[in-house]
């Protein structure tokens, strides 16, 4: 199938999931290609559920979303074969050699490109011989982007990917995320360590209860809430959301 070549990656507009006691209201935001983008809010705010949503594994209530111009269901095969996926830890597979964990991998991927696979096997001293259990967290998802990029993935979702990371081991990622970003691949980037989106993400969205804050720059993101008096840094600005939505909620 002919890849559709579109300048914004991924498309939300209008997202709505609504849960006891819980609704994910009206959240839109877009993604260009070759963008870093951090997706911010504290736990229960909704990043999960959207997160779900692209991957088609929740099905919202309104809405649309749209990657690379296309839309699940119809086109989720195409989709998915193009996206890369990292988390802070290796989800299943655990006591399996890595060497037979790709070799069923990449049978899923029409764009396996085993030469790319050892480039980055090397570039991250990774052991193929080893079982992802025997790796440290930060090797795990150094092994979750090179499955992705041996597939030429165009858009990467992390989840937590630095999460209990050393410090040594979070810069080593950022460096990566940088290099692929230099590459043309976009990246959404969920994280509650806003210190590396500081050093490494061109826009933050941030959801606070379910309702989408900003979509924005990260300079003008900071810019504006610096100048409202919420702070400097994106952590001190989202604590002072999070602050003034506690109040409204109380007022309410």
């Amino acid at each position: 199938m002919k890849k559709m070549m579109t300048d914004t990656i991924l498309e939300i507009n209008g997202l709505c999931k609504k849960y006891p006691g819980f609704l994910l209201d009206n959240v839109s935001f877009s993604l260009r290609r070759g963008r870093i983008m951090g997706l911010i809010g504290r736990n229960g705010a909704g990043k999960t559920t959207t997160l779900k949503s692209i991957f088609n594994l929740v099905h919202p209530d309104r809405g649309e979303i749209r990657i690379f111009g296309l839309t699940m269901p119809e086109n989720e095969r195409e989709i998915k074969s193009r996206i890369g996926y990292a988390a802070g830890s290796a989800d299943c597979y655990k006591r399996k050699k890595i060497r037979d964990i790709v070799s069923v991998t990449k049978s899923f991927y029409e764009s396996w490109d085993d030469d790319a696979y050892r480039k980055y096997l090397r570039a991250f001293d990774i052991d193929e011989g080893k079982t992802p259990v025997q790796l440290s967290q930060g090797m795990q998802v150094k092994l979750s982007l090179t499955v992705a990029m041996s597939h030429h993935a165009e858009l990467l979702i992390l989840d937590e990917p630095t999460s209990g990371l050393d410090p040594v081991s979070r810069a080593e990622l950022l460096d990566a995320l940088l290099f692929l970003k230099d590459k043309g691949v976009s990246i959404l980037y969920s994280t509650h360590i806003t210190s590396d989106l500081e050093k490494c993400a061109d826009e933050i969205t941030y959801i606070v209860r379910g309702k989408l804050v900003a979509s924005d720059s990260i300079g003008n993101f900071v810019s504006h809430n610096n100048m409202a008096g919420r702070g400097n840094t994106i952590e001190d600005i989202m604590i002072s959301f999070e602050k003034e939505s506690l109040y409204e909620k109380i007022a309410d």
